[in-house]
């Protein structure tokens, strides 16, 4: 069965007004700018929260009631949980609180994409997005304050790493643009504002596995987020011994960063390549299926110009894949930043590239931008971070990425929007 190679276009809405707050504000995080003593419970799961309501000495039952006021109805208060005792509603308040994420600034396109930037202590801060479409509304998760992959064609990469996020600070994320987003839609206590999650945020999921898993099954729990195990995706660069972790403990859907159809251009493009090398990664995700809540693994593929973006290397991709594993194409359009040296394919290249995929019959799509006139578009989010890797400088010295055709090559395919 042929693919189908299309942008998406989303309803345009107007955007909120812009609200910037000073970094450094109250506390947010066990490591952020103040610390606090008390118990943080965006941190727990369910079954975690069971434990800890045993350890404060309530019944473990106590932790449905908990979860479903935090993560259901969005309540930090427990004064306003008002079907729990009042005794141990006092006794929560003196080991325990409901911690939100500091909102520094609060950003809107006029595609009606909203960015958030969150103060999660000591310098750094996070970005998470918000992007409606018309049957949707998707939210974009950080997972770490920077990222140490170092992907070349990443804004996120060029900054560095700093250290991982909480499991509170990852949910925090989620807790707030939820939320937030219901009470703006005027929407029910029963309706959801967000219907899909996207680890594709600031940094590498899989290299914050330990608090990574905790926050997806939270979002998957019946008594907070509810989100189906199709509906929440893991992206990552290709960390092949935690994407057969994933498959054993928390199966979502899953998406890989390849870029490349070789080694040797990989490696440049995404460092990570060089110890988990293309065909190791594959055979990850072939394992991944037998438990993946798809038939099919994503691979996002940014789009530079003269880089990557051949009708040759489009070809060496069906090679790569076909009669090998399900997959589906997503050809990203690369968003520019100083740092980078590299260009944006053109829309005919782009389309020239996606026509070879599906002439393979590779189901293949061509992500639309959304929010780049807030630095809310894929590979910009950047935050603030206090790297403590030496990116900049590292990435400054690395070898150029030679140009494997020049940028005014004619397509072989017209740039004329497709038929569906």
């Amino acid at each position: 069965m042929r693919g189908q190679l299309e942008t998406r276009d989303d309803s345009p809405a107007g955007p909120p007004q812009g609200r910037m707050l000073p970094l450094g504000g109250k506390a947010q995080s066990a490591k952020g700018a103040h610390m606090t003593s008390l118990d943080n419970l965006l941190d727990f799961d369910q079954s975690a929260l069971k434990a800890y309501c045993e350890r404060v000495g309530e019944k473990s039952f106590r932790a449905t009631q908990l979860f479903r006021w935090i993560h259901h109805r969005g309540v930090g208060s427990f004064d306003d949980m008002t079907d729990l005792a009042r005794s141990l509603r006092a006794k929560l308040a003196g080991v325990a609180e409901v911690r939100p994420l500091s909102v520094m600034a609060d950003k809107g396109s006029v595609d009606g994409t909203r960015k958030w930037l969150f103060d999660v202590g000591q310098g750094n801060a996070i970005e998470t997005v918000y992007i409606p479409e018309d049957d949707r509304a998707t939210l974009c998760i950080s997972s770490q304050a920077g990222c140490a992959v170092g992907c070349r064609f990443c804004s996120t990469g060029h900054q560095g790493f700093s250290r991982n996020l909480t499991t509170g600070e990852i949910i925090g994320q989620l807790w707030h643009a939820e939320h937030r987003m219901k009470a703006e839609l005027g929407l029910g206590a029963n309706e959801r504002a967000i219907s899909n999650v996207v680890m594709m945020g600031m940094g590498e999921p899989l290299q914050n596995y330990s608090q990574l898993v905790p926050a997806l099954r939270m979002m998957l729990d019946d008594h907070g987020y509810g989100l189906s195990r199709r509906r929440v995706t893991v992206s990552t660069s290709g960390v092949v011994p935690m994407i057969d972790r994933l498959r054993e403990d928390c199966p979502v859907a899953l998406a890989v960063s390849l870029h490349a159809p070789d080694d040797a251009l990989r490696d440049m493009l995404v460092p990570i390549n060089k110890k988990y090398p293309i065909d190791e990664l594959l055979g990850a995700c072939e394992r991944y299926l037998d438990a993946a809540p798809r038939d099919f693994i994503t691979f996002e593929y940014c789009m530079l110009d003269g880089v990557n973006d051949t009708p040759a290397q489009a070809q060496a991709l069906v090679n790569l894949v076909k009669n090998r594993l399900p997959v589906k194409f997503n050809l990203i359009p690369f968003n520019p930043f100083p740092e980078s040296g590299l260009k944006r394919s053109s829309d005919a290249r782009v389309r020239a590239f996606g026509e070879v995929l599906l002439e393979a019959g590779l189901v293949t799509t061509i992500r639309k931008t959304r929010g780049d006139d807030i630095d809310a578009a894929c590979g910009q989010l950047a935050g603030e971070v206090q790297d403590r890797t030496d990116a900049q400088r590292r990435m400054t010295r690395s070898i150029p990425i030679v140009a494997v055709a020049p940028s005014n090559a004619n397509p072989s395919v017209s740039s004329q929007p497709l038929k569906q």
